[in-house]
């Protein structure tokens, strides 16, 4: 296994830790995190070299158990990782803690490892791993949160950890059901891919199961969504749950949409509410129709029904029923009345049944 040599340029006999990583990360972290975190700082102020299974050996962890914190470590901008041509670490950049949104960039408070001069990583388990997401990646999203083949040892090991194990039997208690194999392996993939913490997992089960959820598609795409827009502990969570109003929520049900709303989809639903000031029974009702006429785009289906009422002059329900009653009678007379040069013009009725064809055409 290769040594790890970690270093900066002002040498000094301490270990300093920044205010922001108490304040802002300690909270969100595990305490594998935690250790081997303070330990890289620990050993790159004393300029000695180490390895992951150095690290591993130290902390009585599994190599893997090393890389997930590193990993996560990465997901959080604290630290990038550097590899060679064949996916192997040859390097870790620590970044500053305070450096905010530029964490990802060099700055002059940033310590660089290197491993330039030291044999590759060529551990089994090591290279067993999949390669992890740098800065310079440009790995497709959907690729990136693929959840991977673990092997029956790899979730072995993830189920006789002291702090899996503790989430897993919590996990059980919510959902009240033995874990199945599949569902130890979605919890896996949740901490292990996704990098969340025990305590964010926590969070993410009890948020599910408060809802009804407890199907671990569901969950996993919870987390995904979570992970997409940058939540790394609890309390991001708990805002990001109790950004919108439970209309927002209805109306996302309504439209056979389960996910947290995204910036698109809130934007369409405030226009609804707050632009075309329709109420709720009337926007479900648009709602309720596009479901049964549309699989997809059901967004933008909905904006086209729900435009046409206000342009109208839609109002309520009743106002609804109305228009359908004139369309009805409107397609009747269409249907009864033969055609001539006289009444071969087009109705200027509102007509649902060409609305998907106009939508999908755009």
């Amino acid at each position: 296994m290769g040594f790890l040599t970690i270093y900066q340029d002002n040498y000094t006999d301490s270990t300093v830790i920044s205010n922001r990583f108490i304040d802002e990360y300690m909270q969100a972290a595990n305490d594998a995190q935690l250790k081997i975190y303070l330990y890289l700082i620990r050993m790159m102020s004393a300029r000695l070299g180490t390895s992951i299974s150095d690290i591993a050996d130290k902390f009585n962890y599994t190599e893997k158990d090393v890389l997930r914190a590193l990993k996560y470590w990465e997901k959080n901008h604290l630290l990038t990782l550097d590899y060679d041509g064949h996916k192997n670490i040859t390097g870790i950049h620590l970044l500053d803690s305070n450096a905010g949104a530029d964490m990802l960039s060099i700055t002059r408070g940033a310590a660089t490892a290197s491993l330039a001069t030291y044999p590759a990583v060529t551990s089994q388990s090591f290279q067993q791993t999949p390669p992890f997401e740098t800065a310079e990646s440009v790995t497709p999203v959907k690729q990136l949160y693929d959840k991977p083949n673990y092997t029956a040892d790899e979730l072995r090991a993830f189920k006789t950890n002291e702090d899996s194990a503790r989430l897993l039997f919590v996990a059980e208690q919510y959902l009240k059901k033995p874990l199945s194999a599949g569902d130890v392996r979605s919890i896996f993939f949740i901490m292990d891919q996704l990098g969340f913490s025990e305590d964010l997992t926590d969070y993410l089960l009890q948020y599910c199961v408060d809802r009804g959820k407890r199907d671990f598609r569901y969950i996993e795409k919870v987390a995904i969504s979570w992970a997409q827009q940058g939540i790394t502990t609890p309390k991001q969570a708990a805002s990001l749950a109790g950004k919108y109003d439970k209309s927002v929520y209805e109306i996302m049900r309504a439209l056979g949409k389960n996910n947290i709303p995204t910036e698109t989809e809130v934007a369409y639903i405030e226009r609804w509410q707050k632009i075309y000031c329709f109420e709720p029974d009337v926007i479900l009702d648009a709602c309720e129709r596009t479901v049964l006429a549309t699989d997809s785009h059901r967004f933008e289906y909905a904006e086209s029904i729900l435009k046409s009422w206000y342009e109208i002059g839609v109002h309520h329900k009743s106002d609804i029923k109305a228009l359908d009653a004139d369309h009805h009678r409107a397609k009747s007379s269409r249907r009864q009345t033969p055609a001539n040069k006289f009444n071969q013009f087009a109705q200027n009725n509102y007509d649902f049944d060409a609305l998907e064809k106009e939508i999908l055409s755009n």
